[in-house]
């Protein structure tokens, strides 16, 4: 099975990319985020004609999870079963903010293995009502698996969860010191769910540093590969021997109209799935003859 996880930043804006990119990597169930999207005015149809379910927990303007199947959806659950989110929320200020309002996980059994879909609060600012809310909004997640999961089933967790795991996920960790996504109590969080049985897939097979999933639109910093690894997929640790192969397909950041600040992070679980050419080697090269000049 291949399982992808990638935040498409409105799927209405990059439907196209979204169906292009089903096409080119053939994921049997892909993790959506940041959909941007109502429930009922998501696109099924273009996903059927690919042979692909879609079920979808969303609130219009802002967050959005999917999970994009070929292989079965079956007892989807959202907001981690504590009912709906608010239809009419307060304004999202720092003295209102609420992470149990917006629309930031979704849970379903996909075959033998249950999946979920998670779009992790930002943050903003170290220390400020929406880090707190952020950390609140990990510790239900945490909560969650404790009560409802078992570590020794088939459980697979993909999203965009907005923090780095260590220094190797940073392009420049003295830069990001000080801010959201690199801060201890961010990767303490996430440290929680690891202590939980869950495990990095991707680091399973991908070592290296200098692999992000994440790059600002400002201006050189994906040509300069100043990125970070913010988008995850963990497994519990019966899992681990059957993961064979991960990667970021860095190739989908790039090109015209706009593609997504984020790429698609692939797990490749019993057997490879159809390869592809995720850009990194041509783009390492690049990077590295371009400092070797500039010296």
């Amino acid at each position: 099975m291949r399982i992808a996880t990638w935040n498409v930043n409105s799927l209405g804006a990059r439907l196209e990319r979204v169906e292009d990119w089903l096409s080119r990597a053939e994921p049997d169930v892909l993790l959506l985020q940041e959909t941007k999207l109502a429930d009922n005015d998501v696109p099924v149809l273009p996903f059927e004609i690919a042979g692909y379910e879609v079920a979808h927990h969303g609130e219009g303007r802002w967050n959005g999870v999917a999970i994009v199947s070929r292989i079965g959806i079956d007892d989807v659950v959202t907001n981690f079963g504590d009912g709906p989110i608010p239809e009419q929320k307060t304004a999202d200020s720092a003295e209102d903010f609420n992470p149990f309002d917006d629309a930031r996980m979704i849970a379903a059994r996909c075959d033998e293995h249950t999946v979920v879909s998670l779009y992790a609060p930002n943050g903003r600012v170290v220390g400020s009502p929406f880090f707190t809310g952020k950390l609140a909004w990990f510790e239900r997640l945490h909560t969650w698996l404790a009560e409802t999961r078992d570590p020794d089933e088939s459980l697979i967790l993909g999203g965009d969860l907005n923090v780095t795991t260590d220094d190797n996920d940073v392009w420049d960790a003295e830069k990001a010191h000080g801010g959201t996504h690199v801060s201890d109590e961010e990767r303490e969080a996430l440290a929680h769910l690891r202590e939980w049985g869950m495990v990095d897939a991707f680091r399973l097979h991908r070592k290296e540093p200098g692999r992000f999933s994440w790059w600002d639109y400002r201006a050189g910093m994906f040509q300069r590969n100043e990125g970070m690894r913010i988008d995850h997929i963990y497994v519990t640790e019966r899992m681990v021997p059957r993961v064979v192969w991960a990667e970021i397909d860095r190739e989908a950041r790039k090109g015209k109209p706009t593609p997504s600040d984020h790429a698609p992070l692939v797990v490749d679980i019993d057997e490879t799935g159809v390869p592809f050419d995720a850009g990194w080697e041509g783009a390492m090269a690049r990077i590295t003859a371009r400092a070797k000049r500039k010296k």
